[in-house]
């Protein structure tokens, strides 16, 4: 009987006992049982494999994956060529016989297919791909960015400071960032121009875990790039060029940050506007039966962008000889009393006066054209659209003296931090609203939403860490937990969420099977 036995040992294939699968892995060989796991995971990497020796070299990466996304993504494996999982593989039109190393990884989200899997098959970039399946591919994946040293942690950071002797220049970056996205391409080609006696390198230091290294380096915006010689920093790569051919002419000779020359105030320039003052806003708007007056700020971008605008229908008011009112502008951050008794919160805000009165607010006019032809027959403006907190969804909108309170009472609460002038948070608003009319009946969920605008809030948001708009913060019983990184669209708000509450559920199925 021994004999038989080790007989028909000796005729199986090796490879089914080489092959380990983690139990973080789900085998699946039936379709209903597939089809379940569709209904309860919402974000699945599944391999299907032509045999279990192709399946070999893949499984020792995805049980490091599984390790590295346990409760936030599911690794799945189906062997297509075991008879019993070859209909799972026919149902779901899955053939890795047709790819050279004999698998194909798919992904399934929301219980859908996805897509397949065609990024660097490599622990980091299956890691980050299943923790933002819609986000962009990491900058390393990028054949051209080969000769840029990507840094992933403070320890890799510290060790390339200390062994590299060569001029170092580091961006600092975060995925998301547009102006990092546009010098990427010149970084890494003057990265391979000039390999060899420089290194370029890259680090994403968007996640709170990096914040010591932000400060140290005064990082305050991305990308910020800092340059070091034989391990020590000496300065900051500001405000020259960015091409390749402007990096590498600096790296021949390297100088701190040339000091921008001061901004002419706009009322120091010659132009048609009226520029007024604290001291003679009143006696000015008395003076002039119809005024528009332009709220501004120097720093302001939207403001930048429509003062020619704004200059030349001035100018056209100007010279008419039966001209339909004056254009003014109010610098909001010198003219403060004037600003506050007019509750200007965002720039630029358009104000109409007539007869030493104000009329109107107008958030629509913006162009020479508009102005003029607005002002020759004022009238009302459109109803603004009614502010975020003042429609009826499910989001949260909290104030300085509720926050904690109220988070107390939700187990998993994603807290948006904005300002409603922000083009970024506009943006993010939808999505966010989104997202949270999805987990409307779990009480143990909140999105939440806070106007740091709001004088009463400026504390909280200060208290809260917020140092830019917007910010999000992920909440535990009203415990400050982590910084919410991921992806600013609905998928990733929604999928942030659904990640906490499957971690729940599992929780709360091994409870039941130890009892």
């Amino acid at each position: 009987m021994l004999l038989l036995l080790l007989g028909l040992l000796a005729v199986l294939p090796a490879c089914l006992f080489s092959v380990k699968v983690s139990p973080l892995i789900e085998k699946i060989s039936d379709h209903k049982d597939f089809k379940k796991l569709l209904r309860t995971r919402n974000n699945i990497l599944v391999l299907y494999s032509k045999s279990a020796a192709a399946a070999e070299s893949p499984l020792r990466l995805l049980s490091d994956v599984a390790q590295a996304v346990k409760g936030r993504g599911t690794i799945a494996w189906i062997d297509c060529g075991n008879a019993e999982s070859r209909k799972v593989c026919k149902k779901m039109k899955a053939d890795p016989n047709s790819k050279e190393k004999g698998v194909e990884l798919l992904h399934y989200k929301d219980g859908a297919f996805h897509t397949e899997y065609s990024r660097a098959v490599t622990l980091k970039s299956v890691v980050a791909f299943l923790k933002e399946p819609e986000g962009a591919p990491l900058w390393e994946e990028d054949p051209e960015a080969k000769d840029v040293v990507h840094v992933d942690s403070e320890k890799e950071f510290r060790r390339l400071l200390k062994k590299e002797d060569r001029p170092l220049l580091m961006m600092f970056y975060a995925p998301w960032c547009g102006v990092c996205k546009r010098m990427m391409p010149s970084y890494q080609q003057a990265a391979t121009e000039l390999k060899g006696p420089y290194v370029l390198a890259g680090m994403n230091v968007h996640a709170a875990e990096f914040e010591k290294i932000k400060e140290e380096y005064n990082v305050r915006g991305y990308p910020t790039i800092c340059y070091f010689e034989k391990g020590k920093f000496l300065f900051h790569y500001e405000n020259y060029g960015a091409t390749a051919k402007d990096i590498a002419e600096w790296l021949q000779n390297p100088q701190p940050p040339q000091p921008q020359a001061p901004e002419t105030p706009w009322a120091d320039e010659e132009n048609a506007v009226y520029h007024l003052t604290d001291e003679d806003f009143d006696k000015f708007i008395k003076e002039h039966s119809s005024v528009l007056v332009m709220f501004h700020a120097p720093w302001c971008g939207h403001c930048k962008k429509m003062k020619p605008e704004y200059e030349m229908a001035a100018e056209m008011l100007h010279g008419a000889s039966d001209s339909p009112g004056v254009l003014a502008a109010v610098d909001a951050t010198v003219n403060k009393a004037v600003a506050e008794r007019f509750h200007i919160s965002g720039f630029p805000t358009l104000k109409y006066f007539q007869d030493g009165e104000e009329k109107y607010t107008l958030p629509q006019l913006r162009t020479k054209k508009k102005i003029i032809d607005w002002l020759q027959n004022p009238q009302a403006p459109p109803p603004p659209e009614p502010a975020w907190e003042e429609k009826l969804t499910s989001v949260l909108h909290l104030a300085g003296e509720d926050f904690r309170e109220s988070l107390k009472k939700k187990k998993h609460a994603l807290v948006m931090f904005y300002a409603p002038w922000c083009p970024h948070c506009k943006n993010s608003i939808p999505h966010f609203t989104t997202a949270a009319e999805l987990f409307k009946e779990d009480r143990k969920i909140a999105y939440a939403a806070v106007d740091c605008a709001k004088e009463q809030n400026q504390d909280l948001c200060k208290q809260e860490g917020v140092d830019g708009y917007p910010t999000f913060n992920y909440y535990n019983y009203g415990k400050f937990a982590e910084k919410y990184n991921g992806e600013r669209g609905e998928s990733g708000f929604a999928t942030f969420m659904r990640t906490l509450r499957e971690r729940d559920h599992e929780r709360v199925g091994k409870k039941k099977d130890e009892l």
